[in-house]
């Protein structure tokens, strides 16, 4: 099972107070690594591979460790980025390309806008944080 969308952009959830994509402030946290990853290394990961290297650093897997402890981890569902506190949370959209790459842009973005109207792509929510009432 994959976590990787093609073609496609996640969009801040439509409950996100966030006015503007922020650096999540909790160091170590999944969002300030997800963010740290994906600001340096702007289409370098797929989804999968984000989600993986967040487990892999929060639990010190080493580097030849890595391929097992990849397969054991993907071995479970995982939840894809719309649940990321990035989306959810801090005002980002993660934008995947036609090879599943992946790079994150600020809902106050020219990029954001342009990649949350493009008829091109899959347009999919991010998930809410609370249930609808």
């Amino acid at each position: 099972m994959t976590t990787n969308y093609v073609d496609a952009f996640i969009t801040a959830s439509p409950d996100s107070t966030a006015t503007m994509g922020q650096t999540p402030p909790r160091a170590g946290s999944i969002a300030q690594i997800q963010h740290r990853l994906l600001a340096a290394r702007p289409y370098h990961y797929t989804s999968d591979d984000l989600l993986f290297e967040v487990h892999a650093i929060r639990n010190g897997v080493a580097p030849e460790d890595r391929a097992q402890a990849r397969e054991t981890f993907f071995a479970k569902s995982q939840a894809c980025l719309r649940a990321s506190p990035l989306v959810k949370q801090f005002g980002w959209g993660i934008h995947h390309d036609a090879e599943s790459r992946i790079a994150a842009y600020g809902v106050e973005t020219d990029a954001y806008c342009e990649l949350s109207s493009r008829k091109d792509l899959k347009i999919v929510p991010g998930m809410r944080s609370q249930r609808a009432k």
